[in-house]
């Protein structure tokens, strides 16, 4: 898992949620087991700001919306519930029976990698995101490089990399007709000149 586990005792679902509402730091939750997901680089801060803002003018008069990390999502399939840097939901978002707080049903979901979860984020973490029935891109976004990665769900249902945008060109997500200019992304306004 990317954050440090709190101590090994199993904590239900419901307990969870109950602790998130009156938490100041945000977890995942996978099988009983509390993480920790705070904390995070300045770059990690500026790439996810970066996206969601992207994202956000890329879709405005359609009927989607861009989520930050703030939103929850929980994967049905397997229970995990967590907080991804970003996500879109198309259409009316459906909600965790047992947790209002959580979405279950997003289109595109976004993770900045870092050096700590980067080998979660490409492996168990996206073996749980895949048994998401709505997700049709998974979006990938380096810290070490000037990278945008996007895994497609094509038409036989199989996960395949359809995009690696380096800097000077663009990540197309087609499921919700948008693109992403690595450029763009990876532009820091603190460090102009």
């Amino acid at each position: 898992m990317a954050g440090d586990a709190a101590p090994k005792s199993y904590v239900s679902y419901a307990d969870y949620v109950a602790l998130e509402r009156e938490s100041t730091t945000k977890h995942e939750w996978l099988d009983g087991v509390i993480y920790d997901m705070s904390g995070g680089t300045i770059e990690h801060s500026g790439l996810k700001a970066a996206v969601v803002t992207a994202l956000s003018l890329e879709l405005r008069g359609k009927r989607c919306r861009v989520f930050d990390s703030d939103l929850k999502i929980k994967v049905l399939a397997t229970g995990l519930a967590t907080y991804p840097d970003a996500s879109v939901v198309c259409g009316s978002a459906e909600l965790d029976p047992e947790n209002d707080h959580a979405i279950t049903n997003p289109k595109v979901i976004v993770e900045v990698l870092s050096d700590s979860s980067e080998a979660y984020d490409r492996g168990q973490k996206f073996a749980h995101y895949r048994r998401i029935p709505s997700l049709m891109e998974y979006v990938l976004v380096s810290q070490a490089e000037r990278r945008i990665e996007v895994f497609r769900r094509n038409a036989a249902g199989k996960w395949e990399l359809a995009e690696e945008a380096l800097a000077g060109q663009t990540a197309q997500l087609t499921s919700i007709e948008c693109a992403l200019s690595v450029d763009e992304v990876y532009a820091d306004p603190l460090s102009a000149a």
